[in-house]
């Protein structure tokens, strides 16, 4: 019987800058050519546009809410996964499978992800990655064993300089420099068109290219050992692009990003359009490699397999949600999002926070150009400033007609009942989830609940009013969802 292995591999803060996603200026062919074998997906979406908590969705199938994963593992930030939590590395071992990570990890504590081989590195080498990797493939086929293989490729995330993407470095000669010019790169609406943004943009795409000859070298090794007709292929980016109003943000170019998988057995050249959520990646692999996802009613997530090879809308892949609390330790601003087919909901828990920032995004030259342009009002992308960074509890936009989300319609009465449908469909996944931050009051529900069982009596408003600090004659939250038992 052939040896289900998986291959996936995940590019660190990459948007839809590739070729098989219309880009027209990037050089992409070994990307594009793996979407043209199996299937590209349009609309999948990662939970939050931050790194560390991104790959522990990926990795448990849970939202960063519930697997404790609220922000970046390394440095002064130290956020880390639940130790009950499984994860993909500790499921896929109980299963029989050789289990591998070669480059960026960024999720912890080790003992909750125990790679059998586990190979950490930062370097943006992709010919070395390969050589990794292919050794990896070999070891493989003289195994008895299937393999679940993670490669976490550093690119195209910035270097710790102000406008770079590590092109300076010297890597193998296999590893081609691909220039491009300042008029070479599409600037996405979600920036502004200027010469500094220009500038970075160029070097990001410079990033890519690399990252897309190191996937070239990584799919030859795998076909030179003769497993790829036994191999599942799976590549996602954790978040989008490194830039101001894309990542660390639920706005779509921070959170609607590239998948690509090829499947043994499934058609080539297929465009899916139904909506894919993170927390359906670890049911898809464990489904491929016929095991069953753990058993847990707070687990959300489903195998996509079954449509993989659809290239219609199919009821049911109409919605998603997502959960951001953190990303540096500085970077406080819970936020929950629910997007469907046509509107977003994003429910914004500390709305009276000014929006943070990243550092690596703080430093940039974009952001230095944008702040200083002579623009007035200023804009970010088509966003004024000031929309940016101070947000209302409750943003709504219409996808179809608005979609880098700038026309505002939470108060908007003839959207109100889309509003209400999607608040109540926000709060009824919070509650399943067992959402810390499904509040009232200024307090935590989950965190009080044995409280309200007890007949505590909490006013039905989202935020504490010094104003009218009173709790009796007030409207009281009374929930009308079950909470999961994760």
């Amino acid at each position: 019987m052939p040896k289900r292995n998986i291959l996936l591999m995940i590019a660190d803060d990459l948007g839809k800058q590739l070729g098989c996603y219309g880009n027209t200026k990037i050089q992409t062919p070994h990307l594009d050519q793996l979407a043209a074998e199996g299937t590209i997906f349009d609309q999948a979406f990662t939970s939050t546009a931050s790194c560390s908590a991104s790959r522990s969705v990926i990795y448990t199938g849970l939202h960063t809410h519930q697997n404790g994963q609220y922000g970046l593992h390394n440095g002064r930030h130290h956020f880390t996964t639940f130790d009950h939590v499984q994860t993909a590395p500790a499921l896929f071992s109980q299963h029989g499978y050789t289990t591998g990570l070669i480059g960026k990890v960024h999720v912890g504590p080790s003992s909750v992800y125990p790679w059998d081989m586990r190979a950490e590195s930062d370097s943006r080498d992709v010919a070395s990655v390969a050589d990794q990797a292919t050794t990896f493939f070999e070891r493989s086929k003289s195994s008895n064993q299937p393999f679940f293989l993670t490669i976490g490729f550093i690119d195209p995330h910035r270097d710790l300089t102000r406008a770079g993407f590590g092109n300076d470095g010297q890597y193998d000669p296999r590893v081609k420099k691909i220039d491009y010019s300042p008029e070479d790169v599409e600037i996405p609406s979600f920036v502004n068109d200027l010469p500094k943004v220009r500038y970075e943009f160029v070097e990001y795409y410079k990033s890519i290219s690399r990252l897309d000859q190191g996937i070239g070298m990584v799919l030859e090794g795998l076909k030179k050992s003769g497993l790829g007709d036994d191999t599942l292929i799976l590549f996602v980016s954790d978040n989008g692009p490194p830039f101001i109003n894309s990542k660390t943000t639920l706005y779509d170019a921070g959170v609607c990003l590239p998948m690509i998988m090829t499947c043994p057995g499934s058609p080539a050249g297929v465009v899916n359009p139904n909506m894919i959520s993170y927390v359906d990646i670890l049911p898809t692999l464990l489904d491929w490699a016929q095991h069953p996802s753990p058993e847990n009613p707070a687990r959300l997530g489903r195998s996509f397999l079954p449509i993989l090879s659809e290239q219609c809308q199919i009821d049911g892949w109409d919605r998603v949600f997502g959960s951001h609390t953190f990303h540096e330790i500085t970077n406080y601003w819970p936020t929950r999002f629910m997007r469907d087919r046509r509107f977003k909901y994003h429910r914004n828990i500390a709305w009276r926070l000014d929006f943070p920032f990243a550092a690596d995004i703080y430093g940039s030259l974009t952001w230095e150009e944008i702040r200083n342009s002579d623009t007035s009002p200023k804009m970010i992308g088509s966003r004024p400033l000031k929309d940016y960074f101070f947000r209302p509890a409750e943003e709504l936009y219409d996808i179809q007609d608005d979609p880098d989300e700038i026309r505002n319609l939470a108060k908007d009465p003839e959207y109100k009942s889309v509003l209400e449908r999607m608040r109540a469909a926000m709060e009824e996944w919070q509650g399943r989830t067992e959402d810390a931050w499904l509040y009232r009051d200024g307090v935590s529900m989950l965190l009080v609940r044995h409280h309200l069982d007890a007949g505590l009596e909490v006013p039905d408003r989202w935020d504490f009013d010094a104003a009218w600090p009173q709790s009796k004659n007030q409207p009281k939250f009374a929930a009308n969802f079950a909470w999961g038992n994760s």
